[in-house]
């Protein structure tokens, strides 16, 4: 976990490329004043706190009142710290699944209650991403647009068709990657495989069992609503700071341009986004090309973004690095199987 430390210093440095490209100082970012900063700080928190109490709700809703709710809703938020320190959007279902699993939860619970959380959260994301790749087209954003569908269709359809498949067959290994592990690994790959399949074929059980009841359904409903409210936050937390370098936006643009940017932060090129972020949120809303650096020079909505990253990035990773370190890692004994 050390290394992920280490690397978040080299997420400044988009951010002080654009500092230097569009001559921004630090009196500029400090212009948004401490209010709307912290207000920004409280949507970005109430945006992850809706997604803990949403895994602690999935939780005990499959395993009961196994662990405290409030503990589950830490141990998730987290989680996101994973998130925030590896390219693309995946992480946090490996910190629940061990957390779980440490609780004595069988590896197939626990990789079921991860998927069905990380699911409703790749298809609310979804939804708003592909929302916003359309306006960017009808605005004549194409480039824009063409890289937040792109990113957007692939990781939702992606998840949403493996979550749905999983209900009506057994997933396996495919059989090259199953030879290569058997070739290389000799008895030890064996067992590796032999392993995977069994444990791939248990969730895909669980899929199977849990999916199509009334239950389900209704958890899946609910969780989703929850999801786009979480969105929704991170989206306002944009339109706070802006407000604060007099940069004017309504909710609806500013969940939009944030939900665009993020889509474009998926992209598996930087840790936790960064620059794409940054760039991706001042191209939806000024309709360029998200990789040109001649963007504007001069507009104050570099203030904004600057300051927004700020407080929806490296505050939270402070937050989401004790929760981590404090709830999701520590030692404890544990409990009887669930």
């Amino acid at each position: 976990m050390n290394w992920r430390i280490i690397i978040i210093p080299a997420t400044l440095i988009p951010i002080l490329f654009i500092a230097l490209q569009f001559d921004i100082k630090i009196e500029d970012v400090l212009a948004i004043g401490i209010f709307p900063f912290i207000l920004a700080v409280i949507a970005m928190m109430i945006k992850l706190g809706i997604q803990g109490i949403k895994f602690a709700y999935i939780a005990q809703k499959y395993l009961g009142k196994f662990d405290s709710f409030w503990k589950l809703t830490g141990v998730r938020v987290g989680s996101e710290f994973i998130k925030f320190t590896t390219p693309m959007f995946v992480g946090a279902e490996f910190i629940i699944i061990y957390y779980l699993h440490k609780k004595g939860v069988p590896p197939s619970k626990s990789t079921w209650i991860a998927i069905m959380d990380i699911v409703t959260e790749v298809f609310a994301a979804g939804l708003l991403s592909i929302m916003a790749g359309i306006i960017a087209l009808m605005n004549g954003a194409y480039i824009v647009g063409v890289i937040i569908l792109g990113t957007s269709i692939f990781v939702t359809t992606l998840w949403m068709v493996l979550f749905f498949l999983s209900s009506k067959r057994i997933f396996q290994l495919p059989k090259v990657i199953s030879s290569l592990v058997r070739k290389f690994g000799k008895e030890k790959g064996e067992k590796i495989v032999d392993k995977t399949n069994s444990w791939m074929e248990e969730v895909c059980v669980m899929s199977k069992k849990n999916l199509r009841t009334t239950e389900s359904k209704k958890i899946f409903t609910a969780t989703f609503s929850m999801s786009l409210i979480s969105w929704s936050f991170y989206g306002i937390s944009f339109m706070i700071i802006a407000f604060g370098t007099g940069y004017v936006i309504g909710v609806f643009d500013s969940i939009m341009a944030v939900m665009g940017a993020n889509a474009i932060g998926n992209l598996p090129i930087t840790v936790g986004g960064s620059g794409l972020a940054e760039f991706g949120i001042v191209a939806f809303l000024e309709n360029q090309n998200p990789f040109d650096v001649q963007i504007q020079e001069g507009n104050s909505i570099w203030n904004a973004v600057i300051g927004w990253r700020i407080a929806t990035y490296y505050v939270p990773i402070v937050v989401t690095w004790i929760l981590l370190v404090k709830l999701a890692l520590s030692k404890y004994n544990k409990t009887e199987p669930v």
